[in-house]
Formats: C-alpha cells, structure tokens, sequence
C-alpha cells in the first residue's frame, strides 16, 4: 500500500465517522448507539488499513489519527463534553483498544483539533501511561499543544522555544497558560537546536527505558509529528472546493501553490494532497533569508552550514528542515536506506546532496524563491495599498516570493497563497511595514494591537488582547545542553 492510497484511505475513514455522526443524531439514535456503530463499522477497516499499511512500523506517529475519529461522531464538541464520556468510552473499545493492546499509540494532536478532542481523551490516557508532550516550537505550536493539553489527566507537556526567536505576543501566550501539566522554557539557542535537542532526547534508549519504568511516554506535538501534518490535507481541498464553487476554476483546472515554510510540513501537506488527486500543478516554496530550502530545491544540495538568521517571520528561522526526509523517502520510491545515508551526511557533515534524477524529480512539482527582510515588509505596506488585505510577515515572504516568480516566468495560473498566521501576533513589524519605526517607539504590544487594528480595520483577537490581564506563569530560560535535565525535573525522574 503506498503512501499516498494510506492518506486517501485515512481522509475515507474519517469522512464515513463524520457521516455516521450525522445519521445517528438525524434520526435520533442515542449517542452511546452512535459510538458503538462507530466502533463497529469503522474498527475493522482501521485495523486491516494499518495491517496492510507501509505505515506500519510508524504507529507512534500515525496513532494520533484513530482518536480523531472520535471527533466526528460530535460536531457539538461542548456537547461532547458534557455527555459524551460514554460515547467516547464505547468507540474507544470499538476502534483503539486493538492497537493498545497489540501495537501502541500515541496520542497526541497538532494545533488541527487539538484542544477539544484532547479534552475526552483521559479515560483511555489514565489507563495506560502518562502521555509526555515534548515540543520545540519556532512560535504558534507551543501554544497550541499547552492550551490542548492544558490539566487533561493523564498527560504532561513541555515546551522549549528559542528566547528571543520568537514574537512578543507569541511568548506572552506561552509564558501565561495556565496548567498544572504545563511547562514552558526558553532556550539560549535557536530552533534548530532546541529541536535537535528533543530529537536527542526522543532518540535517547536508555532514558526512554527509565520513562518507561516510571509510566511515562514521549510523543510530540510540532510537525516531526506526521499527526499535525495529516490533517493539513484538508485545507487544499478545501481551498480549491471554494475555488470551484465560486467559479475561479473549472473541473480538474489545475492550479499552483506558494506555501512559506521553514520545516517543510505545511508544503509536505500540500504535496500529499497533489498526490491523492488534487489538481496541483506547481508547488511554489517560500523561504526567509534562511534560504536552505530555497538553495536546495535550486541546486540540489542541502547545506545548514550557514550563518542563522533572525528574521522578521521567526516561525520560518529554521535551517534543519525536518519534513524534508518525509519528502525525499517518497521521492526516492521509499528507499529508506539512501535517505538514511543522507540524514547521517547531514548530521556528521552539516551536507548532502541528491542524486541527478531525484533532483530532476523535485523540480518538475517543486520551484522555490526567498526574499528578504525589506522585501517582507515591502509587500505587507504594497499588499495593504493594492488589496485593503493586512498580512502578517510570513504570509508576507509566500506573497514576495509569488510576485518573483510570476515576474520571472510569466505563469499565471491560478494560486492559492497560504496565510499562515494572524498579523496581530507580529504586530510590530506589520505597523513597522505599514507606517515607520516611529509607529511602535514606546508603545506596549497592547497599544500596538489598539494601533494595528485601527489601522488594518480588522478586529483584534480576543485571545490575545486578553494576555494583558494574565500574569506570567513561566520565567525559565536554560541552556540547550540543560533540556534533558529540565524535562527529568519536571517529571520528578531522578
């Protein structure tokens, strides 16, 4: 079974246990009935997909999936909460318990859904094993993952971010959730080492042995994770579902894509969604003045022995792609052991580089630019002038680099940009962009969001105007050799 039939075949599955959701509360059924037909209808397909499956000795990160089959059986997820605890047990029986018993789990989402189906996974969480969260986040995943673990028993989550690698915003959300869980930390470093350090720490035999015996479970929550990429499938359908429903493209019209990324995973998702059939022709990479992906797709060498920026767009301040490796094992027709060779090069030599034909490969789907700082915020103030549209910095980079491409090739196909963030979390350099230094000299992040607001005409978060009134929680900042040890006290391991 190849990837891309086991991607189709997920998105079939979850799709048929939204639709008997919907049936059961339709004609009424009671909604433990609905949960044991799920459990029923929908198990034995799981199992006999994860039997057949390529997949199978990646369960621990694949596992994520079957707990969201639970969400479609409630589109109410409040109501869920309030009487879904035995639905949630029944379909539990009905569809996980083979893989608990027989070949694991794991239970963890990314920022797609994560907060309200975490908040009914304890009962099968407590029974089993403390589920430990362990994220390096370049910004949005840290909160995300804290606010849904956020006191689900049965669980613990910490967070690294690099300090000063992140908005202020960004960091006001992370060091303010509250939790008795939750942990959050600030690295002396950048991204890129605060998530080799967690890889580290995931690849470590011997201290996951000690976890083991102490109840405890690693998993992660950013896109290492292919459970948080998954679900990103469906923002390209869904997007050219529009596209097509207001008349911008005709049946099986083809169209291109500009994701900005960093780690590779949101422009993985868009690849996987060309490969179960949608009509994508280009996929267009964008990247900030850390242009490995950039230099890689051009030249077909991958080098993260470069100076490492800080940028404008932090969340896209990244040098070690880690989605990469997902795209060159399919590239290379899943040869694992060519792939494993070029991950080694890259960690012992900072450098690998591909083959002729993989790289002529890469370049018939793939086609790359990057753009700078001013760039950045040159085409926030053009975009804002044009269009009345304020974007953020990184939506920003995935517009600059769109213009490039259109200027150098002529090619206007239809595009579909991904708009990657909020521009109030990065409120600073938008009204930077916007106006001039002058903006935001002496100004809170608070006053900023008042200003940015005013400015852009759009209405400011509640989630976020809210941090002004919540205190800190979290002050810690350690060294990236310090991480392991942290995460040792947090648990109470000695």
């Amino acid at each position: 079974m190849n990837s891309y039939y086991f991607l189709f075949e997920i998105s079939l599955i979850l799709f048929s246990t939204k639709l008997l959701g919907l049936i059961s509360r339709r004609i009424k059924l009671p909604q433990v009935v609905g949960a044991l037909l799920a459990g029923i209808i929908i198990g034995p397909g799981v199992l006999n997909l994860v039997v057949e499956s390529e997949f199978i000795m990646q369960l621990s990160e694949i596992g994520v999936i079957f707990l969201m089959f639970i969400a479609g059986l409630e589109t109410d997820i409040d109501a869920l909460k309030k009487q879904g605890k035995a639905c949630f047990t029944i379909a539990i029986l009905g569809v996980l318990i083979p893989f608990a018993l027989g070949l694991g789990t794991t239970y963890l989402f990314g920022k797609f859904g994560m907060q309200d189906v975490m908040g009914d996974s304890n009962l099968f969480l407590e029974s089993v094993f403390v589920g430990v969260i362990l994220t390096a986040t370049s910004g949005d995943t840290g909160k995300a993952a804290m606010a849904g673990f956020a006191d689900v028993p049965g669980t613990r989550i910490i967070v690294f971010y690099p300090n000063g690698g992140v908005s202020p915003i960004q960091e006001k959300q992370m060091v303010t959730q509250k939790g008795d869980n939750t942990y959050v930390v600030a690295i002396e470093g950048n991204f890129d080492q605060a998530q080799s350090a967690v890889k580290a720490i995931f690849g470590d035999k011997e201290l996951a042995k000690e976890m083991d015996e102490k109840g405890f479970q690693f998993s992660s929550a950013n896109s290492i994770n292919i459970g948080r990429l998954i679900p990103q499938v469906a923002y390209y359908v869904y997007a050219y579902a529009k596209l097509f429903a207001e008349g911008k493209v005709s049946k099986d019209q083809k169209i291109n894509v500009v994701v900005p990324t960093g780690n590779f995973g949101n422009i993985l998702a868009a690849y996987y969604a060309k490969n179960m059939g949608l009509p994508i022709d280009k996929l267009i990479c964008a990247s900030n003045e850390n242009r490995v992906l950039y230099d890689f797709f051009t030249t077909g060498e991958y080098d993260k022995n470069r100076e490492f920026i800080l940028t404008n767009s932090p969340s896209m301040d990244i040098l070690i792609s880690s989605n990469l490796e997902r795209f060159l094992y399919d590239l290379t027709g899943c040869d694992d052991k060519l792939v494993s060779e070029w991950m080694k090069e890259l960690n012992t030599n900072g450098s690998y580089e591909v083959s002729a034909d993989v790289k002529a490969k890469m370049q018939e789907m793939f086609t790359a630019g990057c753009c700078d700082d001013a760039e950045t915020m040159a085409t926030i103030k053009k975009c804002a002038s044009e269009y009345d549209y304020v974007i953020d910095t990184h939506t920003a980079v995935a517009k600059s680099v769109y213009d490039k491409y259109v200027a150098q090739t002529g090619d206007t196909t239809k595009t579909i940009i991904a708009s990657t963030a909020s521009p109030f979390k990065f409120n600073q350099s938008v009204l930077i962009a916007l106006e001039d230094h002058n903006a935001v000299v002496g100004k809170d992040e608070f006053t900023l969001l008042k200003e940015l607001s005013e400015k852009s005409n759009m209405q400011i978060p509640k989630s976020l105007y809210e941090l002004k009134d919540k205190s800190v929680v979290f002050d810690l900042v350690c060294d990236k050799d310090e991480m392991q040890q942290i995460v040792s006290d947090f648990l109470m391991v000695e």
